[in-house]
């Protein structure tokens, strides 16, 4: 480490104060950090623990584990969900990579060191995983982590007793899409793939923007020459063309994998169009405000959106709830009337989970108290659930009551209390293309049951 010296010998850094205090509080993020996995760690193996009490492995490891995710999450105040990945995360660290940890724990390495092993040693089965993480760590000590990303890759490769060609049939199976909100109303909109269809699609997309561009240009050049009408320049560039191509392609395409596809007939996969449940307040839908509207489980949308889709749309729910004395809709069936169930989507507008924002529209109705024990169909004994919670309710400690005016009051097998208040109330439209049916007509059996 490099030291100054002035004229008395070891001279004295003008930061020395502020970089001594950020060294100590480095040393305090280790250690807490080092704690932190370690516990969450004890916690995952904890509850692996107690779901194989009875020798029941399987779905009761997966409920103990949200359960206990759930119940950490109230600690931290952060998402289950998130909280059951840090708690796969740790246990993957301190046991599967116990070499690393410790390397980790003594300061050889850092955290991100220790991020890029794990991601690194994902390929690698168990067998040889004690003699990948000893060669990592190796690795690691003699350079930060984004300089050994690369050398752990490779060192995986190497070391991995299969054919590259093997794993990939395997890597295939995990194929998905995903959404990740972002600001300013934008979102990414993630596809993991395999490598040459991914390229496909982008040289694909990359051509059709292209096509755009030489168009505009030859319309452009068709201009100047007096030969055809002037029109609005297309200015967008190569990155916003191969976005909207992509949209155009997946909001209106027939997919390839449609049974149809090909044939004359319309195709069940491309007669399907996307829905989005928007909530958005009065003031922004009338134009008294610019607020955002929101996509629910996604994301925020800017208010000229919100309004334009509001006036695509032929069929409006008019939602009456009395302010004053909240009269109660209930019907003597089981299963909701379809005016309930677009109130409750209304009311709800997400899993009520504490910390759950999956949209109801991707939820289940479940009835707070169970229809057969006499739970009645009625809103303020009905709410959504994702089909993570809604599990978690029926084979968990987890218990829930509802206290009027649609809170929720959730109670954890450790006994703390989270309370779930009811969405601020807002204005729901639903598209036109998949209109409700009328509320005097029966769903029929097809229909599956609220929980």
């Amino acid at each position: 480490m490099a030291t100054t010296s002035g004229s008395g010998g070891v001279g004295l850094s003008p930061h020395a104060g502020a970089l001594g205090a950020y060294s100590a509080a480095l040393d305090a993020l280790h250690a807490g950090e080092i704690a932190t996995t370690r516990a969450l760690a004890d916690v995952g193996r904890s509850a692996l623990r107690v779901a194989h009490i009875g020798g029941v492995r399987g779905m009761a490891s997966d409920m103990e584990l949200r359960s206990v995710a759930a119940e950490a999450a109230g600690l931290a105040g952060r998402s289950d969900r998130r909280l059951q990945h840090d708690i796969d995360h740790a246990m993957t660290i301190v046991d599967d990579y116990p070499a690393v940890f410790a390397a980790w724990e003594a300061r050889r390495i850092t955290r991100d060191h220790v991020e890029v092993v794990v991601k690194a040693g994902m390929v690698v089965p168990a067998e040889i995983r004690g003699a990948f993480e000893e060669a990592a760590v190796d690795i690691c000590q003699r350079d930060i982590a984004v300089r050994v990303r690369e050398p752990l890759r490779a060192l995986a490769e190497r070391m991995h007793p299969r054919e590259f060609t093997d794993r990939h049939r395997d890597a295939a199976a995990g194929r998905c899409v995903r959404v990740l909100p972002g600001a300013d109303g934008m979102s990414d909109l993630i596809a993991t793939l395999p490598t040459v269809i991914a390229a496909g699609m982008l040289d694909r997309l990359t051509q059709m923007g292209q096509s755009v561009k030489d168009a505009r240009a030859a319309g452009t050049d068709a201009a100047a020459a007096g030969a055809g009408d002037a029109t609005e320049p297309d200015a967008r560039t190569m990155d916003q063309l191969r976005a909207d191509a992509l949209a155009d392609l997946v909001l209106g395409g027939a997919p390839v994998v449609d049974p149809t596809y090909g044939t004359d007939a319309p195709g069940p996969l491309g007669a399907i169009r996307a829905r989005v449940q928007v909530v958005v307040t009065a003031n922004t839908l009338t134009g008294t405000d610019s607020g955002p509207a929101e996509a629910v489980g996604t994301g925020l949308i800017d208010a000229d959106t919100a309004r334009q889709l509001a006036g695509q749309t032929t069929s409006w729910d008019r939602l009456f709830i009395d302010p004053v004395t909240r009269t109660p809709v209930e019907t003597d069936t089981y299963r909701p009337t379809a005016s309930m169930r677009r109130l409750l989507q209304a009311r709800d507008q997400h899993c009520r989970f504490p910390g759950c924002r999956r949209a109801a529209i991707r939820c289940e109705l479940d009835h707070t108290i169970d229809h057969a024990l006499g739970g009645r169909t009625h809103i303020y004994n009905l709410a959504h659930l994702c089909q993570r919670h809604h599990s978690m309710k029926q084979f968990t400690n987890w218990n829930v009551t509802q206290l009027g005016g649609g809170i929720l009051e959730w109670t954890s097998p450790g006994g703390r209390i989270y309370r779930e208040d009811v969405p601020i109330p807002a204005v729901c439209f639903t598209p036109a293309a998949d209109p409700p049916p009328p509320a005097s007509v029966d769903t029929g059996p097809d229909e599956p049951p609220p929980f």
